[in-house]
């Protein structure tokens, strides 16, 4: 199936003020341009803002974050070089924090806990490899993870993420023997006619690095037949207990 792309609309918007823009990114969409020659997120934002506000010449985009090509929610812009700068500081120290949803086929063992490994990411094929100990060139890496609960033999996962490397929620659930639906990359036995798995980016918290505010930014669950059937086991009031690493 090949890969359509759509313009960004206000639809599309989860957050916007002076500083920052936020959008809920489709499963499918680059973030950043690359050697397929598809027209990236950062662009079609750039036209969004050019159009939005009357700029001829074009408007200013930053990008802060990332999220691979199959994977759908938030992703968060700078439309300034000063929160651009500011903004990566936050990610840099480990100040923003990011709850994804997963869909999985096999039950995590344990149903919650805290994960640690040591990936290595092969540029070349575009593929991490999760070491249980540390190794030449390898990054640490570590998410809290929760089983929220089961639907017709698939299980949801709340993860989150306290560090960022490439592919880390993809391998590192894949480590638990629990490979995300869809993602036959890192195990799961099909991939999807979607070009899409089932991680979501939900949610990000942080504080405004302009305005001093506490930002609470959500990504409904996507809209394909197949998203919609888990939305009944989503409640942001029990973020906290993944923070943790509870039950």
């Amino acid at each position: 199936m090949a890969n359509v792309s759509f313009d960004i609309t206000d639809n599309d918007i989860l957050y916007e003020d002076n500083h920052l823009i936020a959008v809920n990114k489709r499963a499918g969409d680059i973030v950043q341009v690359d050697d397929t020659g598809d027209e990236p997120l950062d662009e079609k934002v750039k036209k969004y803002i050019a159009k939005k506000y009357n700029k001829p010449n074009g408007a200013f985009l930053g990008v802060v974050h990332r999220l691979d090509r199959p994977v759908s929610g938030v992703i968060l812009f700078a439309k300034t070089s000063k929160a651009l700068e500011r903004m990566n500081e936050l990610f840099k120290t480990r100040q923003m924090r990011k709850i994804y949803y997963a869909v999985v086929r096999n039950r995590p063992n344990p149903p919650y806990g805290n994960l640690v490994h040591w990936l290595v990411k092969n540029p070349k094929k575009n593929v991490t490899t999760a070491h249980g100990h540390e190794v030449k060139g390898s990054l640490r890496s570590e998410l809290h993870y929760r089983m929220v609960g089961e639907l017709n033999g698939y299980y949801l996962i709340q993860v989150n993420p306290i560090t960022g490397r490439p592919h880390q929620i993809r391998v590192q659930l894949a480590s638990l023997n629990s490979p995300i639906v869809g993602d036959n990359k890192y195990g799961y036995p099909r991939g999807s006619l979607r070009k899409s798995i089932c991680l979501h980016a939900r949610r990000l918290q942080f504080i405004h690095p302009v305005k001093n505010e506490p930002i609470d930014i959500k990504a409904p669950l996507p809209k394909d037949g197949f998203w919609e059937k888990f939305a009944h086991l989503v409640n942001d009031s029990d973020d906290d207990s993944v923070i943790r690493g509870e039950e």
